[in-house]
Formats: C-alpha cells, structure tokens, sequence
C-alpha cells in the first residue's frame, strides 16, 4: 500500500491518494478541484473518494473526481451536512462545484476499495458525522485528531462530549498507527497518546 500525500493551497485540508497497485487509487478528502491533476501526475486514476467530513475545505475536488468517474461515500450520519448549508462553504464564500454521494458506510464496517481493506470509525464530535478510516497501520483522522492538537466542535452539529468520546475511542486503539490528518504534519497514534493531553481527557 502506498500513500501520496497533497498539500492544500491556500485554506483547505490535506488529501490522501492511497493505492494498492500504483495505478486506481483512493482519495481521502480531496479538498481542491486540483487534486483530479494531481492524481493523473502521478499515474493515479481515482476510483473511490472517502470522506471523513462534510466541510467546504474538505470536499472542494468531490466533482471534478466524480466526473472522470469517482463514487463519493461518507458516513451516513454526514450525508446531510455535505450538501447543506452546514458544509460552510457560504459562510466562508467558497464556492463547492454540486457533486452527489454515491454511498455511505457505518462505523464498524470494513469496506474493501481499489483492492484495500478500509475499517471505518465514527468519530463524531467535530461534526455529527465525522469518520476516521483505518488501512494497514495507518489511521486518517480527519479534523478530529491533529498533531497536538484535535479538530474544533463549535460549528454546526459539533459536540465536545462527543468529540471527547471519540477520542478516547482513538486512544483505546491497540498498537499504534500512523496518523494522516486533515490539516497539518503527520504524527502517530502513541505520539498522541504520550503528548497529546486531549487524548486523555
């Protein structure tokens, strides 16, 4: 398995391109119409988008992918907020190209996509239906977990108690993981725990 990283330009979250085979691919919050370039760059065609959220700065390249032949899934309980005013996407005046959900999964499911096996976490908090996807040792945490830090709940459909929830959920994960956040560095799951003092609230 192997995974690209894309850095955002401007305000928008990281993307993900994981795959199994070099060529089809899975994006993870592809945040910017660019990333569909990004992908073809690097000999990627994608497949199947996730994504943890529903926000503007998470879902700004859903369309562009759809287009050129993407299925698009979320959490059921997000799928509300993707296309509503919730996303946020008018309250920062950033314009979010119409693209559609193609299907949803439930926490606890393993989905197998472009030949990976996806396990799929409710993390809600930051929003109601914020996901974590685990693949191999590697945990995409969204805007729920940061390096040092952890995802805002005063937007719509936050929820602290249930942000506290779903991370003591991650912290109770055996082993340790990679973690691929929404925004920043990278980190691992025992850095967190070691140093991250939300982790143990």
């Amino acid at each position: 398995m192997q995974i690209v990283k894309v850095y955002p330009q401007g305000f928008a979250a990281n993307c993900y391109f994981v795959t199994a085979d070099g060529t089809s691919a899975v994006a993870i919050d592809p945040a910017q119409p660019r990333v569909l370039d990004e992908a073809r760059r690097r000999g990627l065609r994608v497949d199947r988008v996730l994504l943890t959220h529903g926000h503007f700065d998470h879902i700004g390249g859903c369309a562009a992918l759809q287009a050129a032949g993407a299925k698009v899934g979320c959490l059921l309980e997000e799928r509300p907020l993707v296309a509503g005013a919730d996303n946020m996407a008018a309250a920062f005046g950033v314009p979010v190209p119409s693209f559609r959900i193609d299907f949803t999964v439930k926490d606890g499911e393993e989905v197998l996509l472009c030949g990976i096996p996806f396990r799929v976490m409710a993390t809600p908090g930051h929003t109601a239906g914020s996901a974590c996807f685990i693949a191999g040792d590697t945990l995409f945490t969204g805007d729920t977990l940061f390096a040092g830090g952890v995802g805002r709940c005063d937007l719509p459909t936050g929820d602290g108690a249930a942000l506290a929830r779903s991370l003591r959920r991650l912290a109770a994960l055996e082993g340790d993981y990679a973690v691929c956040p929404g925004h920043g560095d990278d980190t691992t799951l025992s850095y967190e725990r070691a140093h991250n003092g939300w982790l143990s609230c």
